[in-house]
């Protein structure tokens, strides 16, 4: 078996040809190939004890361990499908997620979430990951009963920054369709070893980070969370190859270097090849201190947990700042408008479409949004815009329902988000639209200061944005916040700025 088409298929052949190497180091523990097919093996007979069958749901209430990777392959061993769970959501969201998916087991790490699955009311029988897994002799696994590529392997439900999440279903061929693609597009391969602090219950840390290291036959060192301080001396060890992470673990990366620049200290990542950032817009200022500080210049991709990854920079060539470069290997991209549905030359803005084989097979039970999201002829509307240049970089200039029309002029967020982060006082800002009686929306921007004192700062900046875009672009109110609204990846969570607008009343509206 060369080419693996499931996960399972790709542990079969890792556990045949490298069963001595180390797949995940977690805790002070080292767990071979070998080691994880015997303990999904026990995972998926502690699952079949429990009464989980073949298609039936899974649910992951866990924080990064190893017992959330052991658990995760024996689901699939018995062709069960994982349903992912944000390890920050509380009552009302597990409500929704547990009982849409019908999970019939759910997963957790500890009595505190126990009891939240308990207090939300949401069917499933609840499974500590703790209990004896780990006791006994163990024998390799019984392979017969494994997936079959067109099995549903994950439901990966969005992350809600525009509304109510919904249930991506996701096939083994998907995974791992979207795994050969990155692998080869990164030059990813068994020597490597990934540093990964993504949470695993999101497709950028489980799609990417653990099926991409599995079909590479490599090695991941997983970690609880993000702490800069223990990523930088674990890359001055030379204890890794790549770190995959989110823009705000950059910036945090930046200012501890620069913190220890200051203190005479060197700042080295000697053995690294490879740093990737995704899930929300990597600033083309972040890039360049970045590679001025360490030297290299981060890859940005572009991916959602319909797809996992859609786009990317070139491994060998320019990796170019504010773009996500071109599809992966296998796939494609193109922009339409965002009314007649018709492809655009290169240079205009419009709504992104993807097609190819990491393409999800539709949303959970829900066949209206999934006779919505794609086209006659397959193609995926991702609900971003962007646009193509003449040599095939993709920008993404944001969300198309976080487009503001004003006065019947298009206002794209990210143009007006990017000027106001160029001024030395803001820090953070999100740029969204608000009701207005007389030119239909209005521009807002919620600014968080980089200074104590805000006296003056709100005309300033609506001056600054007017010296530099069109008039109709420039905000018509700033708000001032200590921090905005995200989720678990830090994106920005645009809906809830509105909402939170929408209670506030504006005293003035400067000009």
């Amino acid at each position: 078996m060369n080419i693996p088409f499931t996960t399972i298929d790709a542990l079969r052949r890792a556990a045949a040809c490298a069963p001595k190497r180390t797949f995940v180091q977690f805790d002070g523990q080292s767990f071979s190939y070998e080691d994880t097919a015997v303990l999904a093996a026990r995972w998926a007979s502690r699952l079949h004890v429990a009464g989980v069958e073949r298609g039936d749901r899974v649910a992951l209430f866990l924080e990064n361990s190893s017992a959330f990777v052991m658990a995760y392959l024996g689901a699939h061993l018995i062709g069960a499908i994982v349903v992912l769970v944000n390890t920050q959501y509380r009552q009302t969201e597990l409500r929704h997620i547990l009982s849409d998916s019908a999970a019939k087991v759910v997963i957790v790490g500890d009595q505190a979430h126990a009891d939240l699955i308990h207090r939300s009311d949401a069917p499933g029988v609840v499974m500590f990951a703790s209990e004896a897994v780990l006791e006994g002799a163990g024998d390799m696994p019984d392979w017969t009963h494994a997936p079959a590529p067109a099995d549903l392997a994950l439901i990966g439900y969005t992350s809600g920054t525009t509304g109510r999440s919904k249930g991506a279903m996701l096939t083994h061929a998907n995974l791992m369709a979207n795994s050969a693609a990155v692998t080869r597009a990164w030059s990813w391969t068994e020597r490597d070893r990934l540093l990964l602090t993504l949470p695993l219950f999101h497709i950028h840390g489980l799609g990417v980070g653990l099926n991409g290291t599995l079909f590479a036959t490599g090695t991941v060192d997983l970690r609880r969370g993000f702490d800069a301080t223990d990523v930088l001396d674990t890359l001055a060890r030379g204890e890794a190859t790549m770190f995959f992470g989110v823009p705000t673990m950059y910036t945090r990366l930046i200012a501890e270097a620069r913190r220890r620049r200051s203190e005479g200290r060197a700042v080295r990542v000697d053995g690294m090849r490879l740093f990737v950032s995704g899930s929300a817009p990597l600033s083309p200022q972040t890039f360049a201190e970045f590679e001025e500080l360490f030297g290299h210049r981060i890859l940005e991709r572009y991916g959602m947990t319909e797809t996992i990854m859609n786009l990317t920079n070139p491994y060998d060539g320019e990796r170019r700042p504010g773009t996500v470069g071109m599809p992966f290997p296998g796939q494609e991209a193109r922009v339409v408008d965002v009314r007649t549905r018709q492809p655009l030359p290169d240079g205009e803005i419009g709504e992104i479409q993807v097609r190819g084989p990491n393409v999800f097979a539709g949303y959970w039970r829900n066949p209206q949004a999934t006779a919505e999201a794609f086209d006659a002829n397959g193609w995926f509307n991702t609900g971003d815009l962007g646009w193509r240049s003449a040599d095939g970089y993709f920008t993404i200039t944001g969300r198309a329902r976080e487009l503001i029309i004003s006065g019947g002029y298009n206002i794209y967020p990210r143009e007006v988000e990017e000027v106001l982060l160029d001024h030395p006082a803001v820090a953070e800002v999100a740029v969204v639209g608000l009701p207005d009686a007389e030119f239909g929306e209005q521009v807002v921007a919620v600014v968080v200061p980089a200074m104590q004192t805000t006296d003056g700062l709100e005309q300033e900046l609506i001056d600054w944005c007017r010296a530099r875009l069109a008039s109709y672009k420039k905000p018509r109110r700033v708000v001032f916040a200590a921090a905005l609204p995200r989720n678990a990846l830090g994106k920005v969570q645009k809906h809830v700025v509105q909402q939170q607008l929408r209670q506030v009343q504006p005293e003035r509206t400067p000009q």
